[in-house]
């Protein structure tokens, strides 16, 4: 039933037993959780900070990024001077919060804001030349582009010739040379102080703000009226950083956890809207982020609008946030159709390519707007990073996405500097491409030899951790709760993941298309409803429903089954062996 090998998030030992111990008495958790803890290498000094993330212990001086008193000092003066601001912003969750986030900042503070979000298909990714020059010919001073533009050197370089005042805020990995800028705020400079890399563009975007308001505040611009409250677009932020799948340590852990409490209020209408489309009628935590609410602003600028989920995000009127949300509830529904087709041809090249360390699968009309879902589901169901490029009169317009311990985005890269690639960039676990059709083969060695070399001949092994072991007796609603006060969980902070040992299915179903749900009973009579997801597409369902009355080893994750209600507690399956 696996291909993947378990292993014990953290190992073991007489260290891990003792701080397990130590963090259990002191603060007062279960023995458990103090484990879960320890595992993951907090000591006693950190558990305080990792169980209540703030800003005001997690949030730096703005001052200690590159260019950020420059880019602060500049909109400050436009705020001051009258200028309309313009923002040019990514299409995915990350820039539709960031370009939402300042431009209510902004009208907050009095200044117009005129914004810009370009087509996938018509314009691709990062600035333009001509959007650009539509933003100024709108009454923009300066334009802030967000979320992308670190590699845009060319056509920064042609709208400083043109006399447009451009400032960066992006997250994504940068070259030697920097775009030719008022500034360039980016974490991820080649010469920036490390520290904070692992933020979204969204998170950038708001110690950005925090870093206007100051120059602000020092120029007397709110003597005799209130400061806009920068907490009040945390909802926006945390939406941004679960959706661009980002570590979740540090600054990021302190963004979801009170940016969760922001939106449990319900005040931002687009986001109150698109939970009401979605059906999302309980506390949102950072699976409904990422899995509900993320893929539907995500539509618009897949299969739709561009602009929609900016819109929608940064929009005061409730009926306009009503109708946009119903909009891209639609478009989603779109995406889903387009999405399953394209992965069925994905599938089908992948399987044929054989055991290579990375997959590269193309097909002619694959929708741009979905081949980097594609990707990841790849990723998921062959465990090695995987690039879907849908070509179009010979260009293909691609998308990655990696596993633990290969940096693809840096391997896109070195492709684009090595001219393998028209255009590429990413971070470490995604990364987008364009690539003439011709050289889809070369791509395709380029980064098969580059991962393997990063591999230095070691197999590329599944691996999934565990945090512990339980009976289905021990699997309450008292233990879920507890467990996630280690929560916000995401990359960089897994959900933990317990394992059933000789376990026995005492009944299996497939529910909806491809699902199973089953009934778990251990050997001292205690049992747990369960469910695995998607599990019909591979081994894992199957061998679910004919497992029978031998025993077998089941991994997941425990949730409160909001289906069922109370306190009933549902193990979400992630993988399953048999005992012995």
């Amino acid at each position: 039933m696996t291909a993947r090998r378990w292993t014990l998030r953290g190992g073991c030992g007489v260290e891990v037993d003792r701080l397990a111990l130590a963090i259990a008495q002191r603060f007062g958790v279960p023995e458990i959780v103090g484990r879960v803890m320890a595992q993951r290498g907090i000591d006693l000094d950190a558990v305080e900070r990792f169980l209540e993330p703030t800003l005001r212990t997690e949030l730096p001086d703005p001052s200690r990024f590159r260019d950020m008193d420059a880019a602060a000092e500049r909109l400050a003066e436009a705020v001051v001077s009258g200028q309309t601001i313009g923002l040019f912003a990514d299409y995915d969750v990350d820039g539709a919060t960031s370009a939402a986030s300042m431009a209510r900042y902004f009208r907050a503070v009095g200044a117009p804001v005129v914004m810009h979000i370009p087509d996938r298909i018509d314009e691709g990714y990062g600035p333009n030349l001509p959007a650009l020059q539509g933003l100024v010919a709108q009454g923009a001073g300066v334009v802030v582009c967000l979320d992308c533009g670190i590699l845009a050197i060319e056509t920064l370089g042609q709208a400083r010739a043109a006399g447009i005042d451009v400032i960066v805020v992006d997250h994504h990995i940068a070259e030697p040379e920097l775009p030719a800028a008022v500034a360039v705020v980016n974490p991820n400079r080649l010469d920036e102080e490390p520290g904070f890399g692992h933020l979204a563009a969204c998170g950038v975007t708001f110690v950005t703000l925090v870093a206007v308001n100051r120059a602000l505040r020092a120029k007397g611009w709110f003597a005799g009226k209130a400061e806009p409250d920068l907490r009040a677009i945390l909802d926006l932020t945390a939406l941004g950083t679960v959706c661009d799948v980002v570590p979740l340590t540090g600054l990021n852990r302190a963004f979801i956890a009170q940016g969760l409490k922001v939106m449990a209020a319900r005040s931002t209408p687009g986001l109150a809207a698109l939970a009401d489309v979605a059906g999302l009628d309980r506390k949102p935590d950072p699976y409904h982020l990422g899995f509900v609410l993320g893929p539907r602003i995500n539509a618009g600028g897949r299969v739709g609008k561009a602009d929609l989920g900016a819109r929608l995000l940064s929009t005061d009127d409730p009926a306009e946030a009503r109708h946009i949300a119903g909009e891209l509830d639609r478009y989603n529904d779109e995406r889903r159709a387009i999405e399953a087709e394209v992965l069925d041809s994905a599938i089908f090249q992948a399987e044929a390519a054989g055991d290579t360390p990375v997959l590269v699968v193309s097909g002619q009309g694959w929708h741009p707007g979905v081949v980097g879902i594609v990707a990841s589901r790849l990723k998921d169901r062959f465990h090695r990073p995987a690039c879907v490029i849908g070509v179009d009169a010979g260009i293909g317009k691609g998308s990655g996405r990696s596993v633990p311990g290969v940096d693809l985005g840096a391997a896109v890269i070195a492709a684009h500097q090595a001219g393998v690639l028209e255009k590429g960039g990413g971070h470490a676990m995604a990364a987008g491409f364009t690539v003439a059709e011709d050289r889809i083969d070369a791509f395709r060695a380029f980064l098969g030899e580059r991962v393997a070399g990063a591999l230095a001949g070691a197999p590329l092994v599944a691996e999934l951790s565990v945090d512990g072991a339980l009976a289905p007796r021990g699997a309450t609603a008292d233990l879920v709760r507890s467990v996630s006060r280690v929560g916000p969980f995401g990359t960089g902070n897994s959900e933990p993941r317990f394992v059933l040992s000789g376990a026995k299915v005492v009944s299996s179903g497939v529910v909806g298309e491809n699902h199973v749900r089953c009934t778990l009973a251990g050997g001292d009579g205690g049992r747990v409803n369960a469910i695995a997801f998607r599990a019909m597409a591979g081994d894992l369902g199957p061998g679910l429903l004919q497992a029978g009355q031998l025993p077998i080893h089941v991994a997941g994750h425990l949730r409160l089954d909001d289906f069922r209600g109370g306190d009933n507690v549902q193990l979400v399956i992630d993988d399953a062996a048999p005992a012995g």
